[in-house]
């Protein structure tokens, strides 16, 4: 019997995946006081190289060390001599080969976040317009870019895949989705530019776009480039389904190996399986609901309109689940998450069939299942305390991995949210010394 999640899947520009689980984008926090990769790193995506996955995507990798989705981001900023010096350059170079151990592709996720950088990281966040995010006041408001500044990175973007293919990386994504600089673009919501960046689909798509083509043309045409985009921001005038199946068209003609389909931004935080504040929040198809992964029945009405192959990640819990996505064509390639933070083997224990199911911990992690203090809470503090305690538990096990530690599966969500503040204001703390 052949076993679909074990065929390796040819990209149009001529590179091959051994097979079609992918590890996606987690975001870290261990890079150093100056933004660079570290031994932790090393240690860690060893153990997801030997994990079995034939593709690993890295958690973001900023092009601005000024404005960080948080801090102990990687920052390869060419602006800055720490960045690309021959000591971060080497520092890249231990985690890609660390990473390729096992012979499977690792994809540098190239990013900016956009006004989505805390306060404790970026007093000066920027964006398509100065729309603040809302959320409890941990945000300031963005400056507005300038054309000129959109145009220096779009090449700074083109800069950094070049140094992930010089440092030994075998691809790169950019990250055009969950409300970062790209997608706040691409948001009726936060973008009300009324010049050739915003208005029209296309105008906001523009940066994307041009972001795409500078890669294409840096890294060559055998170099796999792959795009994240959400297919929905789930907010009321925000970036839409149909926006979503338009860009889509427009990135057909882009040369772009692999698309994948994710979805929500910080305050509808639907990649976390969540609804953010009900005020703006638009809510999902009843079928989307009944299937396994979150943005699947997306990724359907997607691969009509899509000449590129599709990655669908979110929810993915069980090898029927997966084996049915890739048999209805939805999807050519499973992305997951969360499991690998607490069973780094996932991949290879799938490949073996000794697993039918992935571990799924997200279902315990909250204060209470229901009532005012449960996910569903109509307080947005209570809602915070447990997406941010969960999000900190799956960090929290991460970093045990990158210290060579076994995971703590006993640690509660009010410990790990205190803890998630306490690491990340510490390392804040340490940045601005």
């Amino acid at each position: 019997m052949v076993d679909p999640l074990a065929q390796p899947l040819r990209l149009p520009c001529g590179a091959v995946l051994p097979n079609r689980l992918c590890k996606a984008a987690m975001t870290e926090g261990l890079g150093d006081d100056h933004l660079r990769a570290t031994p932790r790193h090393e240690r860690l995506y060893r153990a997801w190289s030997e994990g079995g996955a034939g593709l690993l995507v890295t958690g973001n990798v900023m092009i601005d060390r000024q404005v960080l989705e948080r801090p102990g981001n990687v920052a390869i900023d060419p602006r800055h001599a720490a960045s690309t010096d021959a000591e971060a350059r080497a520092s890249l170079l231990a985690w890609s080969r660390a990473g390729t151990v096992a012979g499977n592709a690792l994809w540098m996720q190239i990013s900016h976040a956009g006004r989505q950088s805390p306060r404790y990281v970026t007093r000066q966040p920027v964006g398509p317009s100065d729309v603040q995010l809302d959320l409890l006041g941990n945000y300031a408001r963005p400056r507005a870019l300038r054309e000129q500044e959109i145009l220096e990175l779009v090449q700074r973007f083109a800069q950094v895949a070049v140094i992930a293919r010089e440092t030994g990386f075998t691809g790169v994504q950019v990250h055009g989705a969950h409300g970062y600089l790209l997608s706040s673009f691409l948001s009726p919501v936060t973008n009300r530019r009324d010049d050739a960046w915003g208005g029209s689909l296309e105008n906001r798509a523009r940066f994307l776009l041009e972001t795409v083509r500078a890669v294409r043309r840096a890294v060559g045409a055998d170099f796999p480039v792959s795009v994240k985009l959400n297919s929905d921001d789930f907010r009321k005038g925000g970036f839409s389904h149909a926006d979503c199946l338009g860009v889509v068209q427009l990135l057909n003609g882009e040369n772009i190996d692999l698309l994948e389909i994710s979805g929500g931004n910080y305050e509808q935080p639907r990649l976390l399986g969540v609804s953010g504040r009900s005020v703006d929040a638009v809510e999902v198809r009843a079928s989307t609901r009944v299937r396994e992964a979150y943005f699947l029945d997306y990724a359907a009405a997607i691969r009509r309109v899509a000449t590129m192959p599709l990655m669908v990640t979110g929810g993915f819990r069980t090898r029927t689940g997966m084996e049915a996505a890739l048999a209805s064509g939805d999807t050519d390639l499973i992305g997951i998450a969360r499991p690998f933070c607490t069973h780094p083997d996932v991949a290879r224990r799938l490949l073996a069939r000794e697993l039918d199911a992935l571990p799924a911990f997200e279902q315990g992690l909250h204060l209470r299942a229901r009532g005012r203090l449960s996910p569903a809470s109509p307080w947005l503090a209570a809602k915070m305390v447990n997406v941010l305690g969960a999000q900190g538990w799956y960090y929290q096990q991460m970093d045990r991995l990158a210290d060579g530690r076994p995971v703590d599966l006993s640690r509660g969500v009010l410990r790990s949210f205190a803890r998630y503040w306490w690491n990340d204001l510490s390392k804040a703390a340490q940045m601005r010394r």
